[in-house]
């Protein structure tokens, strides 16, 4: 009797290299920005002074370039499975709801405890100002967060089996 055939397991693609250095490439669009803003400061005024209810139109516009892609590749299909999940969804909302709002508050931004963090950079933008400190607070606590959460990817990364125990169909 032939051995049943099996396809390989997909492989999934590693890491790009945008997604390898993207500390490097946020640093350097952040000295780029403040380079720019102190050779171009009338440039600068103008795109901060095109608002409309104290909504800055050209962030307003950049962020839904950025949040319209990830929506478009939300995959509505694959919610039926989310049952199999739990352990997934379990560790992620007490990373959302119980370890981000303190780890942020302390950081003083509570804006910035979210997992989109665009919006949450928008909604301080929005409410406060371009200028403000809550602005700058949302930011700072974003750029902070990122390497806690990586963390938190990397240990996840190390417990995979736990996760994954159990939910091949």
């Amino acid at each position: 009797m032939a051995a049943p055939l099996t396809s390989p397991a997909p492989t999934r693609p590693g890491i790009g290299t945008f997604e390898r250095y993207l500390t490097l490439w946020v640093a350097l669009c952040i000295v780029a920005g403040i380079g720019l803003s102190h050779l171009l400061p009338g440039l600068f005024a103008t795109i901060a002074s095109a608002e409309v209810a104290r909504v800055n139109l050209i962030v307003a516009v950049l962020i839904w370039l950025m949040i319209v892609p990830m929506l478009l590749k939300i995959d509505f299909g694959a919610l039926g499975s989310v049952r199999r999940h739990w352990k997934g969804v379990g560790v992620t909302l007490f990373i959302n709801w119980a370890v981000k709002p303190f780890s942020m508050a302390a950081l003083g931004a509570l804006i910035g405890a979210s997992n989109f963090f665009e919006l949450a950079v928008a909604a301080a933008i929005s409410l406060f100002g371009l200028k403000s400190g809550a602005a700058l607070a949302t930011v700072v606590g974003v750029l902070v967060e990122v390497p806690v959460m990586l963390s938190v990817v990397s240990i996840v990364k190390a417990s995979r089996g736990w996760y994954e125990r159990g939910t091949q169909a």
